[in-house]
């Protein structure tokens, strides 16, 4: 896995505290969130919802309830009072949230969504649901690429990087020799994937936010959020909203 060869450099961060350590200013950075925010976000996409505006501040969905937007919140499983729903993939897919936008606040997700809004970088989501499709949009922007996982309250998390590998092994094998990694943490990431692949449902029963999930009644998701290419939706970040590029996206890298 590691190699000096290929133009481009492949990094995994692990979590938002080391964010400081990884962040570029020309990167393609594909954030993940397995466990609500971007299997929500491949989910709303797919029940074609229009847009998503990610927030992290409690007083941020406030002020857009106040405006008239459909919100969605939660911290730490519980939902937030001026929110409308949850972040469970499963609320975003009622048919009225068609060609809506929805102002989304997550624990973990969205914060580390708006860490990266600094800068020239272009943000993808990335969730197990689109793994292939993020990818190959993220090898045609023909930049660095960073798997940021959104992990736990800064803490590493499982779930996320076990998607993490899946991207770096993706990428190495289908990027045509012009991606490379260096990074112990994308090493380390891919190592977890090539043992938990062949029964994603098994290895998750090992992490941590798996049980917290069980505890608060909320681990209805696990087998949605991980089955694997079922959405070939292309969540990006443009300016305040992630919207749907899919049908924009280059296909040079598609298998």
């Amino acid at each position: 896995m590691y190699s000096e060869k290929g133009k481009y450099p492949l990094e995994v961060c692990f979590s938002p505290l080391s964010w400081p350590l990884f962040k570029k200013d020309n990167a393609v950075i594909i954030i993940t969130d397995i466990f609500r925010a971007s299997t929500s976000i491949c989910a709303a996409f797919q029940n074609k919802v229009k847009s998503i505006i990610p927030v992290s501040k409690v007083e941020e969905s406030i002020a857009y309830k106040e405006k008239g937007f459909i919100v969605s919140g939660e911290r730490d499983g519980k939902v937030l009072d001026c929110a409308e729903f949850g972040n469970s993939p499963f609320n975003f897919m009622e048919p009225r949230l068609q060609g809506k936008t929805v102002v989304m606040n997550t624990t973990n997700g969205t914060q580390a969504i708006n860490l990266v809004l600094k800068g020239n970088n272009l943000v993808g989501i990335g969730a197990f649901l689109n793994l292939h499709a993020i990818c190959n949009w993220a090898m045609a922007q023909n930049r660095p690429i960073i798997v940021f996982c959104a992990g736990w309250k800064n803490r590493f998390s499982l779930e996320d990087t076990m998607f993490a590998g899946a991207a770096v092994d993706y990428i190495i094998k289908k990027g045509k020799g012009e991606f490379h990694t260096m990074c112990d943490s994308a090493i380390a990431s891919a190592e977890l994937w090539k043992n938990a692949s062949s029964n994603l449902r098994v290895h998750i029963e090992k992490a941590a936010h798996r049980h917290r999930l069980r505890k608060m009644g909320l681990d209805d998701i696990l087998d949605y959020s991980m089955q694997l290419n079922i959405n070939q939706c292309v969540p990006v970040l443009k300016g305040i909203e992630i919207v749907d590029i899919a049908q924009s996206v280059n296909l040079r890298f598609r298998i």
